[in-house]
């Protein structure tokens, strides 16, 4: 007849298997390094805290990523966050507000606007030392809060580049293109793209320029002898023939179109210097000594004619000079943006360190979503490396020995890796064997963790084991750093959605053990032939027995056994035969 069991029994694999469980990733971890977020929406970060306490986490990290909101949190608030967390024997991390460290905005960048976002930084790390005032705990910041991260298709190159002006501060994209003329390089590249870019520019602005003097110099040239007797005569009150006064006009006119070439060439300087080399901008100085006497007299006595003429001599020589160089009028935006990071970065962290020593709370930089700037693991890798060369630069210069320097710059500059956003790579095409990938040029670098769970198309969190994130592949890749270290179950989704916490999914999704001692059972054995972990008693306690015949449980939260709510009698009072 078959077997028909499944129609009646509606149990599962047997308890005693340590692989069951349907989102158990086969990686397990100690519950111990597990921890939860407080509410980003809320300020009241004690009362959540608490809250999730329950759960039985160890570890709560703040998650202020509102900038808002973390100015809403009282500092006695702080405070008691480090008096419960040592109540109940837990730790405590900051994850700090989103902020674009680089100093970048929509409308460019400003040195000043980097000045305030390093201040607001360093605000967080020094606040969030009130959490924690005897432990290096550490801030996670975003290496990017609103720069894209042009990221190609799999297989493909990229269609465009981001640059920027740093002269102006301007950024935008310039297409990549393949080229067919004979001699160019075909292949499509962005730092050849921008070289080409650089070089025909700054060529075609010294030629307009250089058109304009030309003409302007053939104004001047005729009439100029004639103009500069005219103007000694004027001084002398003598009166003036009409060749002279036509010669006057004409070299007034041309003087003006030649003060508007100064001033464009002194522009085109500027924007030399800002975009040259050590060595070219040793070439515009020693132009400068140079000219320096004309340029004075040019400034004190601008409408004499002789001030015309060493105008068109200071510009004959500049643009000369000027062909020689090659500044940069675009560079990468990544580059300029890593390196403006690095410097933000390196400050807030030499603050903290200079300010709290050893205990000092650390900058633990997180990977954006798939996207965002920094977000892969090379150019995470990059970003951290710069900022801890600055950090042992000031270090040097405050005094501080090269290898203890070295030694300080890495253990307050780490790298926060987050398995969801790097998951999100998916959505261009790539596999699971590039994000262990991502995982493993990183590796070395990482604090801290991030948990949550995606398909790779949307920055959704969901608990681990729910999703397509190689979990287990990704904490192997980054070994025992990775197992010791605090891994932040970050699951809004699933907190959106279905209103409970994400806890006890993460326990069965890592098969972590149910009990102290580490051993079995796990909690990914906690369905099984019981159905739940101890959500009843099951057949060995039948519950309908006990309300029948009195002592009912159906009162009791359904963590403890309960589970008719609406039953009728207290707890050990059931109506008997009724």
């Amino acid at each position: 007849m078959g077997d028909n069991t499944s129609s009646i029994y509606q149990g599962g694999y047997s308890s005693l298997s340590p692989q069951y469980g349907s989102i158990f990733t086969n990686y397990r971890v100690n519950p111990r390094t597990l921890g939860m977020t407080t509410d980003p929406r809320t300020a009241n970060i004690v009362k959540d805290a608490a809250n999730k306490f329950h759960t039985g986490a160890r570890h709560i990290e703040i998650s202020a990523v509102t900038p808002e909101v973390f100015e809403s949190i009282p500092d006695e608030h702080l405070k008691e966050m480090n008096r419960l967390a040592k109540l109940v024997g837990a730790t405590v991390s900051v994850h700090g507000p989103i902020l674009e460290p680089s100093g970048l905005t929509k409308e460019g960048f400003s040195e000043s606007n980097r000045q305030a976002i390093e201040r607001q930084m360093l605000s967080a790390v020094e606040r969030s030392h009130l959490v924690s005032p005897d432990e290096n705990i550490p801030v996670t910041f975003h290496s990017s809060a609103m720069l894209p991260d042009q990221i190609p298709q799999k297989g493909k190159t990229a269609e465009s580049v981001m640059v920027i002006m740093p002269e102006s501060g301007n950024y935008g994209a310039i297409p990549i293109k393949e080229r067919t003329f004979p001699g160019e390089e075909k292949k499509k590249d962005p730092k050849a793209e921008i070289e080409r870019y650089n070089k025909e520019h700054w060529l075609e602005r010294l030629d307009q320029v250089g058109q304009r003097v030309r003409i302007v110099g053939d104004e001047l040239s005729k009439p100029a002898f004639t103009a500069v007797l005219a103007e000694a005569e004027k001084k002398a009150k003598k009166e003036l023939t009409e060749e002279e006064v036509e010669a006057q006009k004409s070299f007034s006119k041309g003087a003006v179109y030649l003060n508007s070439s100064y001033n464009d060439m002194k522009q085109l300087f500027e924007t030399a210097y800002t975009g040259s080399s050590e060595t070219e901008k040793g070439k515009i100085n020693d132009f400068y000594k140079q000219i320096e006497s004309k340029a004075t007299n040019i400034t004190k006595n601008p409408n004499e004619i002789k001030s015309a003429l060493m105008m068109k001599e200071i510009i004959d020589d500049g643009i000369e000079l000027l062909k020689e160089l090659n500044p940069k009028l675009i560079v990468g935006l990544n580059d300029f943006a890593k390196d403006k990071a690095a410097e933000t970065i390196s400050n807030v962290a030499f603050g903290s360190y200079k300010k709290f020593k050893d205990k000092a709370p650390f900058l633990s930089i997180e990977n954006p979503p798939a996207g965002g700037a920094f977000g892969r693991g090379e150019d995470l890798r990059g970003l951290i490396e710069e900022a801890r060369k600055k950090f042992e630069e000031k270090a040097i210069q405050s005094g501080m020995k090269e290898s203890e320097a070295k030694k300080a710059a890495e253990k307050m500059i780490g790298v926060t890796w987050d398995v969801g956003h790097i998951n999100m790579i998916r959505k261009y095409g790539y596999e699971k064997e590039n994000i262990i990938e991502e995982t493993e040029k990183v590796a070395p670098f990482i604090k801290h963790i991030h948990l949550s769970d995606n398909f790779g198309m949307e920055h959704t969190e969901l608990p681990m084991g729910m999703g397509n994130v190689p979990i287990k592949e990704i904490l192997e890749k980054i070994g025992k750093e990775g197992f010791d270290a605090k891994k932040i179950i970050e699951a809004g989704n699933w907190w959106q959605h279905f209103q409970t916490p994400p806890f006890k999914e993460t326990l069965e999704a890592f098969g972590s053990p149910i009990y102290s001692m580490n051993m079995a059972p796990y909690w990914n054995q906690n369905l099984g032939l019981q159905q739940d972990y101890f959500p009843g008693y099951g057949q060995m306690l039948p519950q309908t027995n006990y309300e029948m015949f009195g002592a009912g449980f159906a009162h009791l939260p359904v963590e403890l056994g309960g589970q008719r709510q609406g039953a009728e009698g207290s707890r050990m009072s059931g109506k008997g035969m009724e």
